[in-house]
């Protein structure tokens, strides 16, 4: 974390910095599990418009952290995890239909970005100059 984000107000329930490495290096195991068992049910062959929905997540979600911390732009972090959100409930409801455990295995990953969401909101809310 860096000095910028350290002195910011904080949301109510923004966890202590030391949660966040942890708590994402678990939901990264989850989401590797989770593409890999998409594409065994495929069979290799996913469906195109997935992967480009997955890579837009991919890259919604690596996005975020030098656009929060290294632009210091929390407004337009943001509009990058509303993305984040919106493209992964669409990748959910696909696994849902393709492979339930790639889904599934997906949720808690789906319940840390809304939380990160409002935490955003709220670092943007509170931080506004």
């Amino acid at each position: 974390m860096n000095d910028w984000y350290i002195e910011l107000n904080r949301p109510p329930l923004a966890p202590p910095n030391w949660v966040f490495g942890p708590v994402w290096t678990v939901l990264y195991i989850m989401i590797a599990v989770s593409l890999i068992l998409y594409i065994k049910q495929t069979h290799g062959n996913p469906i195109y418009w997935a992967i480009g929905v997955i890579s837009l997540h991919l890259i919604a979600n690596f996005s975020w952290t030098p656009v929060f911390f290294g632009l210091q732009k929390p407004g337009l972090a943001l509009i990058d995890i509303l993305l984040l959100d919106i493209t992964l409930v669409i990748i959910i409801l696909h696994f849902w239909k393709t492979a339930k455990l790639a889904s599934v295995l997906l949720w808690p990953y789906l319940a840390w970005v809304l939380f990160a969401t409002y935490l955003n909101a709220g670092f943007y809310y509170l931080n506004r100059y």
